[in-house]
């Protein structure tokens, strides 16, 4: 049973990182509300777990910032990440990313005619369009627009421009980010937020005990007002006003609703207004993670490698314990693998061990010997990794991010906001939103 409470609350809706956050600044300016998890745990997509062999794995990689650290009181039990880089892997060459690209003729004196030609006409709607207005037709055509089909599951003039417009760091100050990061031996972080501004005094850290103790310690300062295994199967709006939810087949009344449950099942839970209407329509892309175990290095020479070569079956290989060492075992190394797909297709229904020769099988083209050097393998499946822009229904989401069309109904984080968030981002965003809400609602 749900205890009556005689304030009505405002109900969060999912114990990820978005939800944890609202939880706390309400907590922190004295509004009653009940976080509500379908699962029997907190953390989301922000899960990880630590094998006896000493691995630990991640639902993909995440970064945190030691500004966020502090923020939630992780300052101490996070260690600064050792190195990060970023390569992209394009027929048998590296080229470091962004600046190893510009050094080739064709990218660059593509890019160059492009931006002499983006200085009088607009970019375009789609992201093929935007993609080679920004850098050319050569590199939009062999790797951007590769790389963003492959984590979108759909075709280049399907998605909408928008997806290229995550981040607004500048080359300028790109360059000015990563002289500090030399200066100072700190891996800065640079192009991970865009609500609060990029600075070289914010740094990429980790915490000892793997990612989701972020989420742990976040939950340890609202424990008592978090139930678990307690699914939010309606939100009833009267008045065009939130008035109540069903939770496990009981009603509560409720001030308000923050979710971060993904838009398109909005639809179907929300009664008593058409406002939401057509967001059932936005898709996300899932995900697979073949977390492959190795002996020695890995062979990869950058914590980041992408891969935009349509033969490969995966578009990013992440070795993360080139930046935190601690996470693999002495003398092993371990490649993460990112394959985009849907649910259902053949990827998602193959068996862990055919993903783990199919990522070994390609990879031996890149990194000769390394089936030799296989010693295991985690895969990990995301049902909704990346939330998918399509043109189709770009004006619907714009609006979206706006406002939600119903009175005391909030939608945050990363699938509720239906945005390529990342951790810096979804916390400080998610503050901003839920202060701005408290204030509508007159909390």
């Amino acid at each position: 049973m749900i205890n009556a409470i005689e304030s009505r609350p405002v109900a969060i809706l999912g114990g990820g990182i978005a939800g944890l956050t609202a939880a706390l600044h309400l907590k922190n300016h004295r509004v009653p509300f009940v976080l509500f998890e379908s699962s029997d745990a907190v953390a989301g997509l922000m899960k990880s777990e630590r094998d006896d062999e000493g691995y630990t794995y991640d639902c993909g990689v995440h970064f945190l910032t030691n500004r966020l650290a502090a923020a939630i009181g992780m300052s101490k039990d996070c260690q600064p990440m050792a190195r990060y880089g970023e390569t992209v892997h394009l027929r048998g060459r590296c080229y470091s990313y962004p600046l190893g690209l510009l050094t080739s003729p064709k990218y660059l004196t593509s890019a160059l005619f492009a931006k002499s030609k983006s200085l009088i006409s607009s970019s375009g709607a789609t992201a093929r369009q935007y993609y080679s207005s920004q850098y050319g037709s050569r590199l939009a055509e062999e790797i951007a627009i590769p790389l963003t089909e492959a984590w979108s599951g759909a075709d280049g003039d399907e998605i909408a421009s928008a997806v290229g417009q995550k981040f607004s760091t500048g080359l300028a100050r790109m360059m000015m980010l990563r002289t500090a990061a030399k200066m100072t031996k700190r891996v800065i972080g640079i192009g991970y937020a865009s609500t609060i501004v990029e600075s070289t005094n914010s740094w990429h850290v980790y915490p000892r005990g793997g990612i989701s103790t972020v989420c742990q310690r976040m939950a340890d300062l609202v424990r008592g007002s978090i139930k678990l295994n307690s699914k939010v199967e309606q939100i009833r709006v009267s008045n065009d006003r939130v008035e109540s939810i069903v939770v496990n087949g009981e009603s509560l009344p409720v001030a308000g609703v923050i979710s971060t449950a993904p838009v398109h099942v909005l639809p179907r839970m929300i009664r008593g207004t058409n406002a939401l209407d057509g967001l059932e329509k936005f898709e996300y892309r899932a995900m697979i993670f073949v977390n492959l175990k190795l002996d020695g290095p890995s062979g990869l020479t950058d914590v980041v490698t992408w891969v935009p070569e349509r033969s490969y079956p995966f578009f990013r290989l992440s070795d993360i314990g080139m930046g935190l060492p601690w996470l693999v075992p002495k003398g092993k190394s371990q490649i993460t693998c990112d394959i985009g797909c849907k649910v259902g297709d053949e990827h998602w229904t193959m068996s862990d061990d055919g993903l783990t020769e199919l990522c070994l099988n390609a990879l031996e083209k890149m990194i000769p010997g390394i089936r030799q050097r296989s010693c295991g393998s985690r895969v990990v499946r995301v049902p909704l990794a990346y939330p998918i822009f399509k043109v189709a229904y770009e004006a619907k989401r714009k609006a979206w991010e706006e406002c939600s069309g119903v009175n005391g109904l909030l939608s945050v984080g990363r699938n509720g906001e239906f945005a390529h968030l990342l951790m810096e981002d979804v916390f400080w965003r998610t503050r901003w939103k839920v202060s701005r809400f408290l204030q509508n609602m007159g909390l």
